[in-house]
């Protein structure tokens, strides 16, 4: 998932400062949300709650804006955490830290919010909490313990930790978080297809027509490829039909050489069953049923930030790679088993092919002369400016200004190629 940068957030790079106001208080909450002129923070209601009512207990302060979407989208996720920790009667608090641009985007913003708010007119110390804790990019989770020392953070990656682990992530400890660390390498040890895909009461997939019931047995001893995506996704949308194209690819050479089976399985992140119904009539494979209890597992267990996502689970039950996407975007059909030792000798095969390729070119859709690359030259990875698609391996490219394309894409002009 793609952060916006704070000098982006604060309209126009503005510099995060303390202003040169001084801090005298002692207490850790206090010295850091309390100003000269302010020992409170707002709550949900818009009442002043004091900040002293912190001391104790856990504080996430929470960097966000209303007009960026994966802060919106976070934050609804974030809701949820919070108000199943409170309802445990956990001592966790969070204050919000805005980046909005205006009062009314912010008071609409934290109408949704059930925790605390630094006052949007305190710009002094939301500036001083950016620069104190080095934030960089929106949404970003900061996490506090009363015993740690007042200058540094417990977590800074609490974004990332709500994503992956939800309320377990509670109280955010080193030790929690170890012990959730090694019950997930478990889990993924004893995964199997069967272990992924079906729930208490469903041990099927849907087929075409979604009426037809595919076993989930069926797939056992197939490369089965998990397809995360939802039909309100535009890069989904571009991806899907390239998708569809290189499946049929892979079940006709395996068909052709009497190799293993694959498959794939749609995960959906659709909003509504109709959206579901329609995207999925487009696809060829088989789907989890819209809203199964199974999906919203799947995207925490694969720590799915960002869609459109394909994992691939090897003929052993085993996850392969949760890069499927660049894969397929990177070598087409050929990626297929997706294994490290396939994946090796197609970089050993692009290597050689390298080697024919002349040093120097002039590519049609570029005025300056490009030059050829390898990875460990600046090579990859890389987004081609030409079909953009991605890049790994070798490129032409502009040592001028940084454009750079696939070699298939390079059309010669005139005779301005040389080796």
């Amino acid at each position: 998932m793609r952060t916006v940068t704070t000098d982006e957030a604060n309209n126009g790079g503005n510099n995060l400062t303390n202003g040169g106001f001084e801090k005298s208080f002692t207490s850790r909450f206090s010295s850091l949300l309390a100003s000269r002129d302010r020992d409170y923070l707002l709550s949900p209601t818009g009442t002043q709650v004091k900040v002293s009512d912190l001391e104790g207990k856990i504080l996430g302060l929470y960097f966000s804006a209303n007009w960026y979407s994966p802060c919106r989208s976070f934050t609804q996720l974030l809701a949820s955490v919070y108000e199943q920790l409170k309802s445990k009667g956990s001592e966790f608090e969070i204050v919000f830290v805005s980046s909005d641009e205006d009062l009314e985007a912010f008071n609409n913003y934290r109408s949704c919010m059930p925790w605390l708010s630094v006052p949007f007119s305190d710009l002094e110390s939301k500036k001083a909490l950016n620069r104190k804790f080095e934030v960089e990019g929106i949404p970003c989770l900061i996490i506090l313990h009363p015993g740690d020392n007042k200058d540094e953070a417990t977590l800074y990656d609490g974004v990332e930790l709500i994503y992956r682990y939800g309320d377990q992530a509670f109280p955010f400890t080193k030790e929690k978080l170890e012990e959730l660390h090694r019950e997930e390498e478990l889990k993924h040890e004893n995964q199997t297809l069967t272990t992924l895909l079906t729930n208490h009461d469903r041990d099927y997939l849907l087929g075409h027509p979604p009426t037809n019931q595919v076993p989930i047995d069926s797939l056992i001893g197939k490369t089965v490829g998990l397809y995360f995506s939802g039909q309100w996704c535009l890069p989904c949308l571009k991806f899907t039909p390239k998708l569809i194209s290189i499946y049929h690819k892979i079940k006709q050479l395996l068909e052709e050489q009497g190799g293993e089976d694959f498959e794939i399985v749609f995960v959906s992140n659709d909003r509504d069953e109709d959206s579901f119904e329609s995207y999925f009539g487009s696809m060829p494979w088989l789907s989890l049923p819209f809203g199964d209890a199974a999906i919203k597992g799947l995207y925490k267990y694969f720590d799915v930030q960002g869609i459109p996502c394909l994992v691939i689970i090897g003929a052993d039950g085993k996850t392969v790679t949760k890069l499927g996407r660049n894969l397929i975007n990177l070598y087409q059909e050929n990626a297929y088993p997706f294994t490290e030792a396939k994946l090796q000798l197609l970089r050993k095969e692009m290597d050689e092919a390298a080697k024919n390729l002349p040093k120097f070119a002039y590519h049609e859709g570029h005025r300056h002369e490009l030059t050829l690359v390898s990875e460990g030259t600046g090579g990859g990875p890389f987004i081609c400016c030409d079909c953009d698609e991605q890049g790994s391996g070798w490129a032409y490219q502009c040592l001028e200004c940084g454009y750079e394309v696939h070699p298939k894409c390079v059309r010669a002009v005139g005779n301005g190629a040389s080796v």
